[in-house]
């Protein structure tokens, strides 16, 4: 049986929280934060703005999320395949970044550890979800926390279901409420935050 949380939308338009990252140990995480299942979160995802340097010199980014286990006692949150598809900026040639994600806890979701596929093996990272909503004209946002690597600073990105990205009202709101954070290297890097070349 699964133990996963309830899709509850965590955001409204009109109201867009963000919690702090878990790896913020002085700050509690808001009671109200419920991360979403991973039915909601499968299926692929368009980076519309970012913090990562690395997406500056690519275009059409993409992050695709597939269950590869299914919910059950000894494993309640499922493992997801994890596909990054992009082109650089010069190029049509569609390239791609495999991996493996495993939730950080057995009980918790929203955490993932993600470790690469083939000669990506020895990288790994932690990322998680600071908040995700759903809108009323069936459009749907996730914002995905990075931490430092040794290859990657820590940084964010913006994912939205279309590609066209998301209202403007949307965007400002999120960049507003990440601008507002209690967590200083947040704060600091919503101010960073770039709009990703789709087309």
């Amino acid at each position: 049986m699964s133990t996963q949380q309830p899709h509850v939308p965590s955001n409204t338009e009109a109201q867009i929280s963000l919690r702090p990252p878990t790896t913020s140990a002085h700050l509690a995480q808001p009671p109200s934060f419920h991360p979403p299942s991973t039915a909601w979160l499968s299926g692929t995802w368009h980076v519309t703005d970012s913090t990562l340097p690395m997406w500056k010199s690519k275009r059409n980014v993409s992050f695709t999320y597939t269950p590869i286990s299914t919910p059950s006692s000894a494993e309640p949150i499922p493992r997801l395949d994890d596909l990054v598809s992009y082109q650089n900026l010069s190029s049509d040639k569609v390239k791609t970044v495999e991996g493996i994600d495993t939730p950080s806890s057995p009980s918790t979701s929203g955490q993932w550890e993600w470790r690469g596929k083939g000669w990506l093996k020895i990288a790994s990272s932690h990322w998680e979800i600071l908040g995700w909503g759903d809108l009323a004209d069936g459009q749907q946002w996730v914002v995905i926390y990075f931490a430092k690597t040794l290859f990657t600073p820590l940084g964010m990105d913006v994912l939205s279901r279309q590609k066209d990205g998301l209202p403007e009202r949307v965007l400002e709101g999120i960049k507003s409420a990440l601008g507002a954070s209690e967590d200083a290297g947040i704060k600091k890097l919503a101010g960073e935050m770039f709009e990703v070349v789709r087309n």
